[in-house]
């Protein structure tokens, strides 16, 4: 499991360990980590690597020119550019730039940035600012961003991306830039900001450079980055002496007139990730059949039993008086429920049905965007990106419920604190349906007797792995549809099931 720190915490685990060790050995370890990165990002041997290094006035920029020197001594043409005056350098960076000088790293000072674009690079690294910037980029500084990221040659960023907020992801101030990284070392832990919100569009590949810190300098992690090893205990194999009773039922609430295709999206899902039997109830007119998968029963709502299946409610639910009703009765129901969609939008409106999701027997799963996350804090959107681990953590306490937040880096939180942070997916998932396909996919699994929490993190990482799947194989992201996720996710968990059969042979 890899945990994910906030830069506070970060920086007492820095200095923690700085106090046990001698003086400049982080910085040498964090150097030598990104010259081994740099290495694995060249094309080519070093020797005939012509590499740019942009140090910056703190410790992010003595990191970048211990790098640099390292990567001179392996034979790269290497210059540094100093964004700072060399009297401001702290202590280690300063140490950092004469080895760098010895080793015959060029030193450009930043006012003749303007040369750099005239030439040719095999990589830039980016030590600007790391976690430390406060404020927007501005004056030269945010020239020499734009300059670097017009580049086409690989980019590297120290820790994070220079201009981007660690924690929230979020390109620090009002019309602020960061650097543009196809690579991203980040050191100590992984930070929440490299995964979501703006963070996958500038940090790139991520990788985690612990600096050989010993685990009693940690804190007990509250957040972690989404992978299977997470869900893995409840990837079994199903047993020979089954039937379709053994893998729970599924009830999809919604279809207002004008809507059906999203509990149908939805209910596809469900059955295609292993719920036994599956309804939909519609607002409206029940479809006589679903063509494209007959397997679906339809049915009017209103004459279903809600207290025999795990509810999906909300995916084209509408707003009318007849859906208050449907959702009043469903926040009623003893039963697990998956609420998405206008089910999200009715409860944000009504204290009464806020109140019931507060209070609910079994706690409720909640899956909303950030427009739904808004309404239902009484706050913007732009709120909700602007902090998107702390707006998920705020739904999870306020409604005692465990929370989905959809968007880049979809972050799942409980109302103990915990988060989890997802980084499968791309932007086909930006598109009509996507949504309902992840509310079915959590409803099968809690069907199949799945923990909550352990259901919310599998759905999400096999929606957002489905996305990815599809568009490495050419389909997408553009033009993408919900509906060719589905026998997609369906592949990929009864992969995981079955490779974790095989490991456990």
């Amino acid at each position: 499991m890899r945990a994910i720190y906030p830069v506070a915490e970060i920086r007492t685990i820095e200095q923690t360990a700085l106090r046990a060790l001698p003086p400049y050995t982080l910085m040498q370890r964090a150097g030598h980590a990104a010259e081994q990165a740099a290495l694995r990002i060249l094309p080519d041997p070093p020797h005939s690597a012509r590499i740019l290094v942009l140090a910056g006035p703190g410790n992010n920029g003595g990191d970048a020119l211990e790098a640099a020197a390292n990567l001179s001594k392996a034979g790269a043409e290497v210059v540094a550019l100093l964004a700072t005056e060399l009297s401001q350098l702290p202590h280690d960076a300063a140490n950092a730039l004469r080895r760098a000088q010895q080793h015959g790293v060029q030193l450009m000072p930043a006012a003749q940035f303007s040369e750099i674009d005239s030439a040719h690079w095999a990589l830039v690294i980016d030590g600007l600012f790391g976690i430390g910037l406060t404020r927007a980029l501005d004056g030269e500084l945010r020239n020499l961003v734009l300059t670097i990221n017009a580049m086409r040659c690989p980019v590297l960023a120290l820790d994070v991306p220079s201009g981007l907020d660690a924690d929230t992801g979020v390109v620090v101030g009002p019309n602020g830039v960061a650097i543009k990284a196809s690579h991203t070392i980040t050191f100590i832990a992984d930070k929440a900001g490299l995964h979501t919100c703006d963070g996958p569009d500038y940090a790139g590949r991520v990788e985690v450079a612990s600096l050989a810190i010993t685990d009693h300098h940690f804190p007990p992690p509250h957040a972690w980055l989404n992978a299977s090893t997470l869900f893995a205990d409840y990837l079994l194999p199903r047993r020979r002496n089954s039937h379709k009773g053994s893998f729970g039922e599924v009830t999809v609430i919604g279809g207002a007139e004008g809507m059906i295709g999203a509990p149908v999206l939805a209910a596809r899902a469900a059955v295609n990730c292993g719920a036994g039997r599956v309804l939909i109830g519609f607002v409206d007119h029940a479809m006589a059949y679903d063509s494209g998968q007959p397997e679906l029963m339809c049915r009017h709502a209103a004459d279903l039993d809600f207290t025999s299946a795990v509810l999906v409610a909300g995916p084209g639910l509408g707003l009318s008086d007849a859906a208050q009703a449907l959702l009043s009765r469903t926040l009623d129901a003893r039963s697990w429920l998956v609420l998405d969609a206008d089910a999200l939008n009715l409860i944000a409106r009504e204290p009464v049905f806020q109140q019931k999701v507060m209070h609910r027997q079994h706690t409720a799963m909640m899956t909303p965007h950030p427009l739904e996350a808004a309404r239902l804090l009484g706050v913007s959107a732009a709120a909700i990106q602007a902090d998107r681990v702390a707006a998920a953590r705020a739904l999870a306490r306020r409604f005692n419920a465990v929370v989905i937040l959809k968007g880049a880096g979809s972050i799942i939180a409980r109302a103990n604190g915990e988060v989890v942070v997802n980084a499968t997916g791309n932007p086909a998932l930006a598109s009509a349906g996507s949504g309902d396909v992840l509310s079915g996919i959590c409803g099968a699994l809690l069907a199949q007797g799945w923990p909550q929490w352990q259901a919310a993190l599998a759905a999400v990482w096999l929606h957002g792995s489905a996305a990815d799947q599809l568009v490495a194989q050419g389909i997408g992201p553009i033009g993408l549809t919900a509906g060719e996720l589905i026998p997609v996710v369906r592949s990929l968990l009864n992969g995981l099931v079955r490779d974790a059969a095989n490991a456990g042979r």
